[in-house]
């Protein structure tokens, strides 16, 4: 059996950030002994992932960023485009290989971090701390023992919600024959697409280059499509609607964000924890999720480093979880249409300040304004209902 002080299970943007935290040289206090368990090659470990986010020029992970654009725009259901410069702040890509490999680089240097592959079957508290069992590719066992485990996997069942809604995508990677992008802006959301009769769908566009760009078909609904539907939807979208030409697809991505208003436990035991997006890292109204993390692991690593217990805060304040659990309701009722309300908040909102409001960093004040830009009669009403509405297990 190996001890450390800290076991980190999963590998995707919150395992990896905590890692980074604890990982990182210093001269000051005894950093713990961490253990990074990532599953295996094959169907449990994920595939290549993009993570976006906004945050000023500077940031620690900027040398591994694909693309990073400071102009964004939205265009309308009828063509009308806003484009908005969020000033201070940039908008960010980071594949997942390049932030792995960048963690990497701390995990094999001097310290008491290392990485273990394993698929984990266990979690349990026992005196003293917690004990991770599963079992590496050739089937033998691991066992490891630590005083805190830190458990970052996706949750096997949402937790129980007045309204539950998922952001589906699927992306191609395009190379095409033509210039046909402009690498200067990203589009957010283009609602140029035909709009499902319950939720909402949108295109989206994060250029790399004149001739290369991530192409996505998104949709805010309550189930996935099958893989010939996305399909269908990326074709039209890139030819009826972009125009793009002759191309080529390079790589494809796919998932599956949950949005939901449900409570996420962000500890299981005495002495194990849950980060990430099983720890409510993702804002409900938006499926954003990498800024979050990197406040929640970031404020776990302190309270190690301090000796204090390491539970992970709530990533998303009081105020903006009421707010999406409105606006899931209004969207889920359709008493707001979707490309309606997120194009009129993109066209009347200055865009720093609206980035900072989907990210719950704007002020109580800047809160109200923005409301009032939204279809207040629609809005008030669903404000009305939903503390009265039961949380249910999601279907």
């Amino acid at each position: 059996m190996q001890e450390a002080d800290v076991v980190i299970v999963g590998a995707g943007a919150a395992g990896l950030s905590l890692a980074h935290e604890l990982c990182a040289p210093s001269g000051g206090p005894r950093r713990p002994e961490v253990v990074l368990v990532q599953a295996p090659p094959g169907p449990l470990r994920p595939p290549e992932r993009t993570w976006c986010f906004w945050e000023p020029p500077g940031g620690r992970y900027d040398a591994a960023l694909t693309a990073s654009w400071d102009r964004l725009r939205v265009r309308g259901r009828d063509g009308r485009t806003t484009v908005g410069n969020p000033a201070p702040l940039r908008y960010k890509m980071l594949r997942s290989g390049a932030f792995e490999r960048l963690v990497g680089e701390r995990l094999s240097g001097p310290g008491g971090c290392r990485r273990s592959e394993a698929v984990v079957d266990a979690i349990e508290d026992v005196p003293g701390g917690a004990r991770v069992r599963g079992h590496d590719a050739a089937g033998r066992p691991l066992e490891l023992r630590a005083r805190w485990v830190f458990d970052s996997r996706p949750p096997s069942r949402l937790p129980a919600a007045r309204t539950t809604l998922l952001q589906h995508f699927r992306g191609w990677f395009v190379r095409t024959e033509d210039a046909v992008f402009d690498d200067a802006v990203a589009d957010l959301m283009d609602f140029r697409v035909p709009q499902p009769a319950h939720g909402m769908a949108f295109g989206y566009v994060l250029p790399l280059g004149p001739r290369e760009a991530l192409v996505e078909y998104t949709e805010f609904s309550a189930a996935v499509l099958g893989a010939d539907a996305y399909e269908a939807a990326l074709s039209r979208y890139t030819g009826e609607v972009l125009g793009l030409g002759p191309f080529r697809v390079l790589d494809v991505e796919q998932g599956v964000i949950p949005m939901t208003d449900g409570r996420f436990a962000r500890r299981s035991g005495r002495a194990v924890f849950r980060i990430g997006t099983a720890g409510g890292a993702t804002r409900a109204s938006t499926g954003y999720t990498f800024a979050a993390v990197q406040r929640q692991t970031r404020a776990v690593a302190a309270a190690l480093l301090a000796g204090r217990t390491p539970l992970p805060p709530a990533p998303h304040s009081r105020r903006s979880r009421a707010m999406d659990a409105v606006l899931l309701r209004a969207l889920d009722t359709g008493r707001v249409e979707g490309s309606d309300f997120f194009g009129g908040l993109f066209r009347q909102v200055p865009t720093e300040r609206l980035l900072r409001f989907l990210d719950g960093g704007s002020r109580p004040w800047e809160d109200v304004r923005i409301g009032l830009g939204t279809p207040v009669g629609p809005m008030l009403r669903t404000v009305a209902e939903v503390p009265f509405l039961r949380r249910r297990p999601p279907p």
